[in-house]
């Protein structure tokens, strides 16, 4: 265990922040960890400019300069390089780093309290292609919509500073740049505050397993920012545990306080966690919640985490084996309904079956996988959830990496049968679990979102090779026919295909009334709204059928009977969840079949005297009342 696993929560003071910054005297402050180094200077316009040693070994230099003068550093004559912390690069990552003053943007949302995860609706988005012009401000007009569909928080894919034009972002070089093209230094901070005046939070896809491959600076300061003790599927890990491990868990921490404390960010979701790799006795994520925790207060921020082992056991208190996180990405809710959807059991759908016994179990208990044999890794998967409340889960039907990996990257509706979907879309956005919708998910939109980037050409065709490797794991891209039509990431075109169409809003009104409706049920009605899952049961009525019960003494209970098969007839219907309570009997509140939906027509499935025939392909919400 290195010196550093143990550094406290001063580590990360505003003082101590590497990068550069201009303060309210129009003085440049410069911080840079190179602790090998014997000197290092800013190349700032026409000078150079020697910087101080400190013990910690970091270098630090004030002198008066101006917002947007641009500068490198250079260090033991060697360089010049960008600062690998840069607040701001118009050029890109390999372009000069330019000073910004960061007092400088006036806020309006100094009453805002900040957001828990309790009552929250998630809305994927990756600025690039949100919109057509693909920048903040262009997403800033659309928040609007946002918010009357239902939506609470907006989850934002990394924005990280990235080489080229477009990308997903998970490659990002310069973790404390908001990527130059999507606006400039503000433009994120005023998405930020826009969202916040209408009651949106705003969280950040943030990837600390890995930096991208190319802009990647750190090592022209320090090669004890990375290790080779341990390896991830995409390079070197972080040092977080060796000799000199100081520099790269400060960084990481000070990167989650700075979007906290700069760009008012009401939480993160952490990328690819299990890849986040540190042995020492306080793991580098518990103490970087510990930190980015107490920065917040008193406002309450959102961590959610996706770790692809869904090991739950991080959801709990910051004990040894725990991240304290408030949710995690729950995989196995969306490959269940992927193969209840599609059939398709192919990769890593194989341990699924998308019968309803899935379901029902998910709602009831979050993750499928906790603790069992998981056949396509050939070893368990997950853990215990125990005592973890529902709201932890992060359930979906569609994400960014999932509409990828489909044969040519359709989203999910584009595969399934209309009403199966509709169904699934109610039990999604009624569970008690938290839903996440990704863009363009509410209107049906026809656009793909396939893997695109915009690097160098050698490494253009290494990523795309990559591409079409990772793809070989399932069967139906396994051959040459297939693998020629995997689209290129590097061709412009790619990229340009991932754009929503915001006409498709009309076209597919429908699918947004859906949305809306149940996002308003799910809002308004005390019993779903409670998301406690203590107080709800499920049962299967065939393979392909189920009913959740809701129980609730003092608004009435709550059923929810999903059919993704032909229809069901039930007489007699011997399932003690069927049964109303005395004196009471069942009456449809809602159909996914309604024809403003793009339904065939809603029927309730139970009658007067409480025989059951269940619609094909439908979900229906029952209600108790009183019997006459």
């Amino acid at each position: 265990m290195s010196e550093s696993s143990a550094a406290g929560a001063d580590t990360a003071s505003a003082g101590d922040c590497p990068g550069a910054w201009i303060d309210a005297d129009d003085v440049a402050h410069f911080r840079v960890w190179a602790p090998s180094a014997q000197t290092v200077e800013v190349v700032l316009n026409d000078a150079t400019l020697p910087m101080r040693r400190e013990p910690t070994g970091y270098f630090v230099l004030e002198t008066p300069s101006q917002a947007g003068a641009l500068y490198r550093y250079r260090v033991d004559d060697s360089g010049p390089w960008p600062d690998p912390c840069s607040r701001f690069q118009p050029q890109g990552p390999h372009g000069p780093s330019q000073l910004v003053a960061p007092d400088a943007y006036r806020w309006g949302d100094t009453a805002w309290p900040g957001v828990q995860l309790h009552g929250q609706v998630i809305y994927e988005l990756h600025i690039g292609t949100f919109t057509a012009a693909g920048t903040f401000d262009a997403a800033r007009e659309k928040l609007a919509w946002l918010k009357e569909l239902g939506v609470t928080v907006i989850e934002v894919m990394p924005v990280a500073e990235f080489p080229g034009a477009h990308g997903w972002g998970y490659d990002g070089v310069q973790l404390f740049a908001p990527f130059h093209h999507y606006g400039d230094h503000e433009a994120f901070k005023r998405f930020v505050d826009a969202a916040h005046a209408i009651g949106l939070g705003v969280i950040l896809d943030v990837v600390y397993n890995h930096l991208g491959p190319d802009g990647n600076y750190l090592r022209c300061f320090s090669d004890a920012y990375f290790t080779r003790r341990h390896k991830t599927e995409w390079g070197d890990a972080w040092n977080f545990d060796g000799e000199q491990s100081r520099g790269a868990r400060d960084l990481l921490i000070h990167n989650a306080c700075y979007w906290l404390h700069d760009f008012h960010l009401d939480g993160f979701r952490f990328d690819a966690t299990q890849a986040i790799i540190d042995d020492s006795t306080k793991h580098i994520l518990t103490e970087l919640v510990e930190r980015i925790r107490a920065v917040a207060s008193p406002r309450e921020i959102i961590v959610i985490a996706e770790d692809q082992p869904q090991r739950g056991y991080h959801l709990k208190p910051a004990v040894p084996g725990g991240w304290a996180f408030d949710g995690m990405w729950n995989d196995d809710f969306h490959h269940a309904a992927r193969v209840a959807l599609t059939g398709d059991r192919d990769a890593y759908y194989h341990d699924f079956t998308g019968r309803s016994q899935e379901f029902v179990s998910a709602v009831r208990h979050g993750f499928l996988f906790q603790g069992q044999y998981y056949y396509w890794q050939q070893q368990r998967r997950g853990a215990p959830l125990r005592h973890v409340p529902a709201q932890a889960c992060i359930q979906f039907l569609q994400n960014h990496d999932q509409v990828s990996n489909t044969f040519g990257s359709k989203r999910v509706h584009a595969l399934a049968q209309s009403g199966q979907y509709r169904a699934l879309t109610a039990l999604l956005l009624l569970g008690p679990q938290t839903p996440m919708l990704f863009m363009g998910q509410e209107f049906l939109a026809s656009s793909p979102f396939p893997y695109f980037i915009d690097h160098h050409a050698e490494l253009a065709q290494l990523v795309t090779q990559g591409r079409k490797e990772f793809l070989r794991q399932f069967r139906a891209y396994d051959n040459e026919a297939a693998q020629a039509c995997v689209a290129d990431p590097a061709d412009e075109a790619t990229f340009l295909s991932a754009k929503l169409d915001w006409e498709e809003v009309q076209t597919h009104d429908c699918a947004v009334q859906l949305h809306r409706d149940l996002l308003k049920m799910r809002r308004d009605d005390p019993v779903i709204a409670a998301q406690d899952s203590s107080r709800i049961d499920g049962a299967t009525l065939s393979e392909r059928a189920f009913v959740l019960r809701w129980f609730d003494d003092e608004h009435g209970d709550r059923l929810l009977v999903v059919n993704l098969a032909q229809e069901i007839v039930l007489d007699p219907a011997p399932e003690p969840l069927l049964a109303p309570a005395l004196n009471r009997t069942w009456q449809m509140r809602w159909s996914s079949e309604e024809p403003r939906y793009g339904g065939l027509g809603a029927a309730s499935p139970c009658d007067a005297e409480g025989r059951w025939r269940i619609g094909p392909n439908c979900a229906c919400l029952l209600y108790q009342a009183e019997q006459t």
